[in-house]
């Protein structure tokens, strides 16, 4: 889905003036699904009480959400080229927000299955979202300072990952206390208060006069032959695969960490609100990260945290106490750059079949769905400490990627 440059507004005129108001409007979408999205990692241990569920069950929690990215994101860029991206934004809002008031009748239900299926139409809501705003902020003024855009935004979107494990854990651990069994009824007030504010900001986005950003497509669309002819786009796919599913993996287990005894001992309450930590080095990693590349080679800041990142998880594996804790949650910190810094490098070269190239990097973040699944039979086979060795793993990948894997060769 190619993005042409922005021309003329809602009414005709040249829309310089309103971008900067456009664009304060849009940071509000990123600050929100990055809030969502993290208010899983609470969500993961509530349910796993509320409902006496194994660690490969409430994985289904994270498989059923990202697995909503794969099915749903080359449907959703269909659709935004037909209705464009202002209403693409109202309906994914909109959908999102169905999703959230969902999750009331699935708690006074207490159906586990529920829970799920309304994660999976959030999500659903979130990817069309995406699909929607990442390009129009692109878009919106000088192609030049797009990067410089879509930092500020994503900076936003780390602040909602942020602050979503103290809005969670004040609310679904209130007072500290754990779930009664098969009591799920904590998640109704916050999933509402969700649900409002979505519907608020669907009612905003739907009166805005935001700019018309027009959508030149060549014709190539879905044809992904071409692209997957490059090896270093390919390798980047499986390495945007790893990282995903690697980051929202430890998000998702931290808590269940934190409270083994040889760890912190501390209960669910107190350990969710330190997750704030993980994601919160990942905020204060992408300014620092910015900077340093303006020196340093992508590949070899990549190569960099990839290989920390490994170290760090060695050490949370082998050692007890804080020690352990502060390990894991340094690995936030290293997770920084590597998202943006695998999909730039991966989309180098590819010309004309930059969007086809993007398209299959979205698709890879299924590896959100999977990878946590997979740790979590891990889990409850070699014990939760040891299942963190898997992310050791995608993060060894990730740093061959920045060795070697991201330089330029065409098989044609």
């Amino acid at each position: 889905m190619a993005i042409s440059t922005p021309t003329t507004t809602q009414s005709g005129e040249n829309p310089q003036g309103n971008y900067k108001f456009a664009l304060y409007a849009l940071t509000s979408l990123f600050f929100m699904w990055g809030f969502i999205t993290c208010l899983n990692d609470i969500l993961i241990p509530y349910l796993k009480g509320a409902f006496d569920l194994n660690y490969t069950q409430a994985m289904l929690i994270q498989f059923c959400f990202f697995g909503a990215y794969f099915i749903v994101s080359l449907p959703a860029g269909r659709l935004v080229s037909s209705i464009g991206y202002q209403k693409g934004i109202v309906l994914g809002l909109t959908i999102a927000a169905l999703g959230c008031l969902l999750f009331y009748p699935a708690a006074t239900a207490g159906i586990y299955g529920l829970f799920l299926a309304a994660l999976f139409i959030l999500a659903s809501g979130i990817t069309i979202l995406q699909v929607s705003a990442n390009p129009y902020v692109s878009a919106l003024g000088d192609p030049k300072t797009a990067s410089s855009r879509l930092t500020m935004t994503q900076a936003f979107n780390s602040f909602g990952t942020t602050i979503a494990p103290f809005f969670g854990a004040s609310l679904l651990f209130s007072g500290g206390v754990e779930p009664a069994a098969g009591d799920a009824t904590a998640v109704q007030l916050p999933y509402v208060m969700l649900a409002l504010a979505l519907v608020i900001l669907a009612a905003v986005f739907a009166y805005l006069k935001l700019p018309n950003i027009q959508n030149d497509d060549d014709g190539e669309a879905g044809n992904y032959s071409a692209v997957l002819k490059y090896p270093h786009l390919v390798l980047g796919a499986v390495g945007i695969f790893v990282y995903v599913g690697a980051e929202v993996a430890i998000g998702s287990f931290l808590v269940n960490f934190f409270s083994l005894p040889e760890i912190a001992g501390i209960g669910e309450h107190q350990a969710a609100k330190l997750i704030a930590f993980y994601w919160g080095g990942a905020m204060v990693g992408r300014f620092v990260g910015a900077y340093v590349m303006q020196f340093i080679a992508a590949g070899k800041v990549l190569v960099f945290n990839s290989v920390m990142s490994v170290i760090l998880i060695i050490l949370a594996v082998t050692t007890t106490g804080h020690f352990a804790m502060w390990s894991i949650l340094l690995v936030g910190l290293c997770n920084s750059i590597m998202f943006p810094t695998i999909f730039s490098l991966a989309v180098t070269g590819l010309g004309k079949h930059t969007a086809q190239g993007s398209g299959v990097l979205c698709l890879a973040i299924v590896g959100g769905a999977l990878l946590p699944l997979l740790q979590g039979v891990l889990a409850d086979s070699i014990g939760v400490q040891l299942s963190f060795l898997l992310p050791a793993l995608c993060y060894l990948f990730i740093a061959y990627y920045g060795l070697s894997g991201h330089k330029i060769k065409t098989d044609k």
